[in-house]
């Protein structure tokens, strides 16, 4: 492990795919005081575990804004390494049920336009011809964008972190956080497992476990652990066409390539908060259920096995960005609930222009933890 020094300028707490990507901004922008503290190893979290997607179909335009930016930076990761990110860019097929879903993906989609996203409406015969396992008759319109798709998040923590390192951050693993000192207001020093830093300066980038750590500050952050489960099919015989991400917008069923098989997962509405990333197979008769009614011939695919991690949600599944209103210079980028890997760039140089006094280059301030109590929650209307 490496030494934890006694101050820092900032403190990152947070060893995934955000808290990695905020260090690297700060690195890139010449500030070397920086102390990055992840309780693990570098995406051991939620991050190790996700299923990569990279889509800028949102409802939203601040979504759609953030994620644009997320397209932008893994493009230019993925030319500069190599293409080790393996971001590919099969695109993501939204398929809507009823005459109302496609109407509001229409505007959604005319929005997506008009901020760059190349998304389009499709026929449900249009979408059957991208992703030929899908049964169109049970489909009335489909929208689909190129530009979208999905990539190895591990991978990017790995480059943002060695970039990082070479310009002088300091990335403290196996380190856990267990209070944060405030006096007057203002954040005075950051105790781990492993000593106190001095810091002034604190970004909570934990993830599902955001709420200890702002509640170590007095701060509250309406996060929420919650497991989601995927699982993969063993190979399929023969020729099969790369298909897009795929997802049923009423069922929140999806699927899409994963080798020579398929990845394969749903939400469940009624999961319990709480912090079990145990596997269950005793969710694969309603995973078949669900793919029946999707894509009958994935029904009886053999599952090859699964994995179950945290989605660090929010109560409107979007997430929080800022600083907080209470304790001077803690700030926060947490909670996106399901798309921290492609928000994490764009909350990451906000969070450095928030931290250097510039004005980020989108209004964040829809974002801030205080909205729900204030009754002004975000409305997306594709999440799943």
């Amino acid at each position: 492990m490496e030494a934890l020094p006694e101050r820092a300028n900032v403190v990152v707490v947070g060893g995934g795919v955000v808290g990695v990507s905020i260090a690297h901004q700060f690195a890139e922008d010449g500030e070397t005081g920086v102390v990055l503290l992840e309780a693990g190893a570098l995406g051991s979290g939620s991050s190790g575990k996700p299923i990569g997607g990279l889509r800028g179909q949102f409802s939203d335009a601040l979504n759609i804004t953030l994620a644009a930016r997320g397209l932008q930076a893994y493009e230019h990761l993925q030319a500069m390494s190599g293409g080790a990110l393996d971001f590919d860019r099969v695109g993501y097929l939204f398929l809507l049920r009823t005459p109302e879903e496609a109407k509001l993906l229409e505007r959604s989609v005319a929005l997506q336009n008009a901020l760059n996203i190349p998304s389009r409406m499709l026929t449900a015969a249009e979408a059957h011809q991208l992703c030929p396992v899908i049964d169109p008759d049970r489909y009335a319109a489909a929208t689909f964008s190129p530009s979208d798709g999905h990539a190895r998040p591990y991978a990017a923590i790995a480059a943002w972190a060695d970039a990082a390192r070479r310009r002088g951050v300091r990335i403290v693993e196996h380190c856990e956080v267990t209070g944060i000192d405030v006096s007057g207001g203002e954040i005075a020093a950051v105790q781990t497992t492993h000593g106190a830093i001095a810091t002034n300066i604190v970004i909570c980038a934990a993830g599902a476990w955001s709420a200890r750590i702002g509640a170590m500050a007095g701060v509250e952050l309406d996060v929420r652990p919650v497991r989601r489960q995927i699982a993969f099919t063993v190979p399929r015989p023969g020729a099969h066409p790369r298909v897009p991400f795929t997802i049923d917008l009423q069922t929140s069923f999806y699927f899409h390539n994963a080798g020579d098989g398929l990845l394969l997962g749903y939400s469940d509405p009624d999961t319990e908060p709480g912090f079990d990333r145990a596997y269950d197979a005793m969710w694969i008769p309603e995973l078949r259920r669900r793919a029946e009614a999707c894509a009958p011939t994935l029904r009886d695919l053999s599952i090859a096995g699964g994995w179950a991690g945290l989605y660090e949600q929010t109560p409107d599944a979007n997430a929080l960005i800022g600083e907080a209103a209470t304790v001077s210079r803690f700030l926060y980028a947490t909670g996106f609930s399901g798309h921290g890997f492609s928000q994490a760039p764009a909350a990451a140089e906000i969070i450095r222009d928030l931290v250097r006094g510039r004005e980020p280059f989108v209004d964040i301030t829809p974002l801030r933890a205080e909205r729900f109590a204030e009754h002004s929650p975000i409305a997306e209307a594709t999440i799943v």
